[in-house]
């Protein structure tokens, strides 16, 4: 991954000098919010890269609601090629960012480790990668695609040993995140979204929440430095469609309790409801928060972020309100019609002109007028943002960070393709 150096910033575009004034004239410094957008990092999840397949020696087939279409030649089959293409999608992506990993991306040898055996050692060298690229790390236990999970519960299953099993991968997912976020210098989050739940209407809805409860405490026993815990929520899921056990009440009321992070997947409501307006509902009650953006499309489909209304609406909710220091941005979406490395790009500079966009909101502004009534100006600026030069200022941020803009990156992507993806198959 070559290292991205920061080009001077007298050398600016005619283009972005008109865009600064133009925004000047609405008491916004554009140059302020390309410094605060280079020091906002986002998760890249390294399950796109290889269609959540994982390393493990005995792959299973994608259990837990979890489906991946297409067939886009190249995929990633071992660790170094993921990382590869990780490296890739990272060089043509500005600023300086995290890599989100699942427990089954461990490096096993070909060895058969259950998953209530991963240790740290599994992952020294996705943490020796992380550091020499100057990365931070996230991380999950995987829940799913598991013959102890193959009847659709875990941590809340009526079988005690069962139920066991799962804490005991949890707990180490937990250790193995203290781990890296100790060695990184940057705490690592743990996220924790299990499937458990129905296909069809269930006798008894309670019993396995109160099992799930327990078993979460079992998990988050332990008091860890360098590790963050997170609990995620669904609505439903490709076989739990009636029932989800992890509901969205269920996991806010544990995470406010707990004093847990709460994980909002823009997937994992309604398809009609929208995370955004979620997020100042929730922080005033638990420490920070965990955003897995994503797009559903008619479902949780997990489709590449793109940047639509849905995207700007949560960038905004975020700084508008000054949540960034609480907020932990990660992508969650898995498309194998498209060119994987690609996916990444467009992904992650989407949320990230989305937090531009928010970022050159002239907020004070919107709320004088809010507090004085005056809601028709409130409408007038709102509908006059929709059209200022946001885009001659993304591509000053691109040029300073040393990445392509505009639509320059493909051209890498496809000689990447060339000479290094189309030689998998």
């Amino acid at each position: 991954m070559k290292p991205k150096t920061k080009a001077p910033a007298n050398t600016a575009s005619p283009s972005y000098t008109l865009a600064k004034e133009r925004y000047a004239e609405l008491g916004v410094d554009s140059d302020a919010a390309l410094q605060a957008l280079a020091g906002i990092s986002i998760s890249v999840h390294c399950w796109q890269g290889d269609d959540v397949g994982g390393f493990e020696k005995n792959r299973e087939t994608l259990g837990g609601g979890i489906a991946v279409t297409g067939n886009y030649p190249g995929k990633a089959r071992t660790p170094l090629e993921l990382r590869a293409d990780l490296e890739k999608a990272l060089s043509l992506i500005p600023g300086r960012h995290r890599v989100n990993l699942h427990a089954c991306y461990g490096e096993f040898e070909g060895k058969g480790v259950d998953r209530d055996a991963i240790a740290p050692e599994h992952f020294r060298s996705w943490i020796e990668w992380a550091k020499t690229h100057k990365l931070g790390l996230d991380f999950n236990p995987t829940f799913f695609s598991h013959p102890k999970a193959a009847d659709g519960f875990t941590l809340s299953h009526h079988d005690k040993e069962i139920r066991d099993f799962w804490i005991e991968h949890g707990r180490r997912s937990r250790e193995i995140g203290a781990v890296m976020g100790k060695a990184l210098g940057s705490p690592t989050v743990t996220n924790v979204w299990v499937p458990d739940g129905t296909k069809d209407t269930p006798a008894d809805r309670l019993a396995p929440r109160e099992r799930l409860a327990e078993s979460l405490d079992s998990v988050f026993q332990a008091k860890l430095k360098g590790n963050l815990d997170a609990v995620e929520p669904k609505l439903f899921g490709i076989g739990s469609e009636s029932y989800v056990v992890g509901s969205a009440e269920f996991y806010l009321g544990y995470a406010v309790s707990r004093q847990k992070l709460l994980c909002l997947d823009a997937g994992h409501f309604h398809p009609t409801e929208g995370i955004a307006d979620k997020i100042s509902g929730v922080l005033p009650f638990i420490p920070e928060l965990l955003l897995h953006v994503s797009r559903g499309v008619r479902w949780d489909s997990d489709h590449v972020v793109v940047l639509n209304d849905d995207l700007l609406s949560i960038a905004r909710e975020i700084v508008a309100n000054g949540f960034l220091n609480r907020t932990h941005i990660g992508l969650d979406y898995f498309d194998a019609s498209i060119n994987r490395v690609a996916a990444w790009v467009i992904g992650t500079r989407a949320m990230q002109r989305a937090l531009l966009a928010a970022l050159l909101e002239p907020t004070q502004a919107l709320r004088a007028v809010e507090l004085e009534g005056d809601f028709t100006s409130r409408l007038a600026l709102q509908e006059e943002l929709k059209v200022l030069p946001s885009g001659a200022v993304w591509e000053e941020f691109c040029e300073r960070q040393n990445v392509p803009s505009g639509m320059r990156w493909i051209a890498e992507v496809r000689a990447y393709e060339a000479s290094v993806l189309s030689l998998r198959e």
